[in-house]
C-alpha cells in the first residue's frame, strides 16, 4: 500500500480511479491559469497545465507528501478540443469526433521532497459514425459539459460510439492509474 498523497484535483473520475486504486488522498485544489505558451509542443500541454496545478497547491500549503496533479487533452489532427462552451458546441465536438480517430493525452506531475516525476500518456481513440440523433441523445441525456472532447468514455457514448482504443483506458477517463502508481513508489524511495 502507498502513503497519503494530495489529489490536486476536483475530477470525480480521477477521485473514482484512485479509489479502485486503494489509494489514499485529500483533496486540495487551488485555482490555476490553464493557458499555456503557444510554441509548446501538444504532447507537453497537458503536463505543463498539470505542474501549474501541482506548484499552486505546493505554493500555497505546507505539504509533506506526494502532490499529484493531472490534466487531459483531446487532439483531433492537429488541434486541441477542450470542454464545450454549452449543447451547440459539444454537439459540433462530437459530430468532428464522429469516424474519426483521435487522441488523448494526460500530462501527469507528481511533487514530493523536491522532486518531479512529469510524464504525458497518450491513447488513440476512434469513433463509430454517430448519428446527429445519437449525439444529441449523449448530450442532452449525460450533459458532458465538463469533460474535454465532450465525451466520457465510460458512459453511453463510450459503450455504443467507439470503435476502438489502443493505449491505456483509464487514461481517457483522466488518469493513467497503473503508470501512476509505479510513479509514486519510485518518488516515495
Amino acid at each position: 500500500m502507498l502513503p497519503k498523497i494530495i489529489l490536486a484535483s476536483q475530477s470525480p473520475r480521477r477521485k473514482q480511479l484512485l479509489e479502485w486504486a486503494e489509494v489514499s488522498f485529500d483533496i486540495i485544489v487551488k485555482e490555476t491559469n490553464e493557458s499555456y505558451p503557444a510554441d509548446l509542443p501538444t504532447d507537453e500541454i497537458a503536463m505543463h497545465i498539470a505542474r501549474n496545478k501541482a506548484l499552486a497547491v505546493q505554493q500555497s500549503n505546507f505539504i509533506t507528501i506526494p502532490i499529484l496533479a493531472a490534466d487531459t487533452i483531446v487532439v483531433l489532427g492537429n488541434e486541441i478540443i477542450g470542454k464545450p462552451k454549452g449543447r451547440e458546441d459539444a454537439i459540433d465536438i462530437l459530430t468532428r469526433l464522429a469516424g474519426k480517430q483521435h487522441h488523448v493525452i494526460t500530462g501527469v506531475v507528481i511533487l514530493h521532497a523536491g522532486k518531479e516525476i512529469a510524464f504525458a500518456d497518450k491513447t488513440e481513440v476512434t469513433f463509430h459514425p454517430l448519428t446527429k440523433e445519437q449525439i444529441e441523445f449523449y448530450i442532452d441525456k449525460y450533459k458532458p459539459y465538463d469533460k474535454a472532447g465532450a465525451y466520457a468514455i465510460q458512459e453511453w457514448i463510450g459503450v455504443v460510439g467507439i470503435k476502438s482504443v489502443t493505449g491505456d483506458f483509464y487514461n481517457v477517463m483522466g488518469l493513467p492509474v497503473s503508470r501512476v502508481i509505479q510513479s509514486l513508489r519510485q518518488i516515495q524511495k
